[in-house]
């Protein structure tokens, strides 16, 4: 896809601008004419996973209230991946955290960034289609309100096609599952 080969940037000097749920960090580069500029990254997390769990013709999602966005939605059980755990043992404990499933196995199904312009942490999916067994809901976290939602695949791309879906994970998940073939292709959102 490519053809000519560009320079990157080169980082001379990172500084912290801000550190809470989200880290700031501003560099300092040299761009490929030799020009320096400043460069705000977002270095939350070091990743972030998801997965979409597929029980029969049903798929298992998060049902959450979104603060930024003021309501709820229908989203991947997922989050933040720690700096020594690698993305499937992120992903098999985000499962069990939010919807107290434990999978019997894992698919990686693709990898990509939120935003790449901005951020640096990758979001790594996961399919989730051979079963899972019970184990633990981790409730600690007051601000994490968790319910598990069942939806056939059909209601799900309906509710894709219609814009009520706007998790991003679940969208790009759906979407390389069926191009991978691993799921049915994507509906027109029929429910019939």
């Amino acid at each position: 896809m490519g053809g000519t080969t560009e320079q990157g940037w080169q980082t001379i000097a990172r500084a912290e601008v801000y550190s809470g749920r989200v880290r700031l960090v501003d560099h300092t580069v040299v761009l490929g004419d030799g020009t320096r500029s400043r460069y705000e990254v977002d270095e939350s997390i070091p990743f972030a996973v998801a997965t979409l769990v597929v029980d029969g013709d049903h798929v298992v999602l998060t049902r959450q209230y979104r603060y930024p966005l003021d309501r709820w939605i229908y989203d991947l059980p997922g989050g933040a991946g720690g700096e020594n755990e690698t993305p499937e043992a992120a992903a098999r404990r985000e499962l069990e955290e939010e919807l107290g499933l434990i999978p019997n196995t894992l698919i990686a199904l693709h990898t990509y960034f939120v935003n790449p312009g901005r951020a640096a942490w990758p979001v790594h999916l996961f399919l989730c289609d051979a079963g899972t067994t019970t184990g633990t809901i981790d409730t600690s976290d007051p601000a994490e309100q968790v319910s598990q939602a069942r939806l056939r695949l059909s209601e799900l791309d309906a509710a894709i096609a219609s814009g009520e879906i706007v998790d991003p994970a679940l969208i790009v998940a759906r979407a390389c599952a069926a191009a991978r073939g691993l799921l049915p292709p994507l509906t027109g959102g029929d429910t019939a």
